[in-house]
Formats: C-alpha cells, sequence, structure tokens
C-alpha cells in the first residue's frame, strides 16, 4: 500500500477531503521522524511502538574487492507492534 492509498482510504473512512487527510499522514509522518531521531519512543496503544535500536559494531566484507571493512555501531529505526496487532496476523 502506498501513502496515497492510505490517504484516499483515510479520507474515504473518515469523510475527510484528500488534501486535508495528506497533510495529516505527512504531519503524522514527519512528527514520528522527528521524534525517533531525537532519541524519543512513540507509543501507540493498540498498534505499536516506534523506537531506535543499537546495532553492534561488526566486520563485513566488500565481496567484489575480497576485504574485510568494520562496520561501526549505529542506530536503526524499529516498529515493534503490540501484542493485539502480532495476534491479529497470528490468525
Amino acid at each position: 500500500m502506498t501513502k496515497a492509498e492510505i490517504v484516499a482510504e483515510i479520507s474515504k473512512q473518515t469523510g475527510v477531503e484528500r488534501e486535508k487527510a495528506l497533510k495529516i499522514v505527512e504531519a503524522f509522518m514527519v512528527t514520528v521522524k522527528e521524534q525517533v531521531v531525537a532519541g524519543e519512543d512513540i507509543f501507540l496503544r493498540g498498534f505499536g511502538t516506534f523506537t531506535t535500536k543499537t546495532r553492534a559494531q561488526k566486520v563485513g566484507r566488500l565481496i567484489k574487492e575480497n576485504k574485510s571493512v568494520v562496520v561501526p555501531e549505529h542506530k536503526i529505526p524499529y516498529f515493534k507492534p503490540c501484542e493485539e496487532f502480532k495476534a491479529q496476523l497470528m490468525k
């Protein structure tokens, strides 16, 4: 599903104009990104949590050059669905 499809579905379900639904969806995405980058976790009850995880330093390989390289410790964005959400997926 694309962002345009999400906007269309929200517009259909709520009766809100597409332009307003698009602004809301974009504002939500910007807010989530800004807060996660700032180190804040976002908890959405009944949906899940947006957070960051820290990946440890490791040794990787450049196959074309046949060399080992060190991949430094770094953070990645992470979404953890709530138990309700997981249960719905298991059905």
